[in-house]
């Protein structure tokens, strides 16, 4: 029988649970465009969006997804013909590269597979190798999605400056930001790109770009740069339809605000990020339980300093991620997510790697309630599994939350 009617769980990393209040918030008819609440409401979302991601500079918010933001970030960067550095951790930086070249940049990729964090020495090294500083950036994810790896983001600015390179460091926090600590101007990032849809609890279709002072500056005589991806507008336009080039995106601006709220001004990004943290925690305790009775499942990540605090990849052997995958959807209400870019496409390894996800407006009786699931699935199918998934995870949760 299937115990799945009632409210689904989407434990996917993107789209992420939207809280109630967001939706609520967007559930609206038509505003004005051109004067009156909207309009007053917008000039708030400023300040916030700058505090999110840690900046007093600039930021400029696009019509667009996560794969459209690397195209906005080049488009206002870079020349065709210009070289960067792109240090990829899984399957997001390959995929930068891929937009990247399409637009006809230059791109070296340091490519440290889809388990183990970049070695900051090679990109120490890479930097010190370009001589004539023809890097103009550096390139690279805080968390890739698919692989669930943290980047360093602090070691790679203390590359650039021990090589006194020049280069821009510029940074996907798509799956990150809101979820994992992140603090752009003390970190030394130049420009920042992330979206809507993970930690900020918010539909997809609207994103992103924070860029520094000098990122602006470079960014002058560009020849890839459109109308509509130019950020200077968008940024610091004096018109409103200007920020958008064009009709803004209303009802995505009320669940913003929404969202925003509840996460600076209720929360607080400190508690934010805490709590993203002990539910990670607890998801790792339960795979490490499960895993002392097989080896075949494991996390992705094993150091837990370089894992991401919003999702955590997962092996369990083919074909037994799909099967548990299918029976927790079908048998419990709980989604999870592909183990994307693991294995390539069609290989039937691709079926022994998914993705829990544990970001945005999550918290620990849902956390509990998907290992539980997993767990239950686990014995429903036979699969081999160290005890106690469920206990060691419950553990972390009490310990976090005290008394």
């Amino acid at each position: 029988m299937s115990l799945a009617n009632g409210r689904p769980y989407l434990a996917i990393p993107g789209p992420s649970v939207m809280p109630d209040r967001v939706l609520a918030a967007m559930h609206r008819g038509a505003p004005n465009i051109y004067a009156g609440p909207l309009v007053e409401m917008v000039q708030g979302l400023w300040p916030d969006l700058k505090a999110l991601a840690g900046t007093a500079h600039h930021v400029a918010i696009y019509i667009a997804n996560g794969h459209a933001l690397w195209e906005a970030a080049a488009a206002n960067l870079f020349s065709r013909g210009d070289r960067v550095l792109l240090v990829s951790t899984g399957q997001f930086g390959l995929g930068w590269t891929a937009a990247a070249r399409a637009m006809g940049i230059e791109v070296e990729v340091l490519d440290f597979g889809r388990s183990t964090p970049a070695d900051l020495g090679q990109v120490e090294a890479a930097l010190r190798a370009d001589t004539g500083h023809r890097y103009k950036a550096v390139l690279s994810t805080h968390v890739d999605t698919a692989s669930s790896i943290r980047s360093d983001i602090k070691g790679l600015r203390a590359a650039l400056d021990a090589a006194g390179h020049p280069a821009l460091l510029v940074i996907d926090c798509i799956a990150s930001l809101g979820c994992d600590e992140y603090r752009m101007d003390d970190w030394g990032v130049d420009v920042t790109v992330a979206a809507s849809q993970k930690g900020l609890m918010t539909p997809p279709g609207m994103g992103f770009v924070w860029f520094s002072e000098k990122a602006r500056q470079q960014s002058r005589g560009g020849d890839l740069r459109t109308p509509y991806w130019d950020w200077e507008p968008r940024a610091n336009g004096t018109e409103f339809w200007q920020h958008w080039n064009g009709t803004a995106p209303t009802h995505h601006l009320f669940g913003l605000r929404e969202a925003l709220t509840m996460l600076l001004h209720e929360e607080g990004l400190p508690a934010v990020w805490a709590r993203h943290e002990a539910l990670a925690r607890a998801v790792w305790a339960a795979f490490d339980a499960w895993g002392a009775g097989n080896e075949a499942i494991r996390m992705n990540v094993a150091d837990p300093a370089f894992r991401s605090r919003a999702v955590t990849a997962a092996r369990f052997g083919a074909p037994h991620a799909t099967r548990l995958r299918d029976w927790c959807e079908t048998k419990a209400g709980l989604t999870l997510g592909i183990g994307l870019g693991m294995a390539p496409p069609g290989d039937p390894a691709a079926h022994g790697f998914l993705r829990v996800a544990h970001m945005g407006h999550v918290n620990a009786h849902m956390t509990l309630g998907a290992i539980a699931v997993m767990e239950a699935g686990l014995l429903a199918l036979g699969i081999p599994h160290g005890p106690g998934g469920v206990a060691a995870a419950a553990g972390v949760v009490a310990q976090a939350a005290g008394a």
